[in-house]
């Protein structure tokens, strides 16, 4: 299947955008949760240069234009955090970690509220049939599965962290050994994940809106 240049470069955008406002969301988070590291790096910042990661960024987004995916994802640099900052050293890496996936929801909803209340102004087909209704919808979708591979509950991913919170001492541990291996257990199974998720997401998102 082939993809368009434009759409591919509105996907991409719109996955930079999604990508940066991520991880200021994590580095404002661990401000808030009393670590300043991150904010005196300059990562409170939706500049792409400050979180673009070689690979997450543009490596593994090449690769999926050159093999054609629905829908472009990734990830950016990890926000560094000093847990030794922290003012609960237990709860606030979790807080940090869902501070991202958090915005990608915000996003979302934001741009269907705004796609909702322009079928109420202007009419279903107009909007469907509207140029920027494609660069809105795949801004709505990527955000959604970026919360979907962020989640995934290996390091480090934040879904790890999330996990981490709630597993006994041994569990943790455990968690912790497939480090090294968790981006790729990661990038293994988002496509089928995706392949289970995204159509029930996009008929919501349809729905949703019209």
């Amino acid at each position: 299947m082939d993809i368009a240049l434009e759409v591919v470069v509105v996907q991409y955008i719109c996955l930079l955008f999604s990508l940066c406002v991520h991880e200021a969301a994590h580095a404002k988070m661990a401000e808030n949760c009393g670590d300043p590291s991150a904010r005196l790096l300059g990562r409170v910042t939706l500049n792409p240069v400050a979180h673009a990661d070689p690979i997450g960024t543009v490596l593994l987004p090449i690769l999926m234009i050159i093999f054609p995916f629905p829908f472009l994802f990734g990830w950016a640099k990890p926000v560094p955090f000093n847990p030794a900052n922290l003012n609960n050293i237990r709860r606030d890496p979790m807080l940090i970690a869902v501070a991202g996936p958090a915005s990608n929801v915000v996003i979302a909803f934001i741009t269907m509220m705004v796609l909702k209340a322009a079928v109420f102004a202007f009419g279903a087909e107009a909007v469907a049939g509207s140029p920027w209704f494609a660069g809105a919808f795949y801004l709505v979708m990527i955000n959604f599965i970026l919360v979907v591979f962020n989640m995934i509950p290996v390091p480090p991913l934040d879904g790890h962290y999330v996990l981490h919170y709630f597993l006994p001492p041994d569990g943790q541990r455990m968690l912790e050994t497939i480090g090294p291996f968790g981006i790729l257990i990661a990038i293994i199974v988002a496509r089928p994940v995706f392949m289970v998720v995204i159509p029930p997401l996009q008929d919501f998102v349809f729905w949703f809106i019209f």
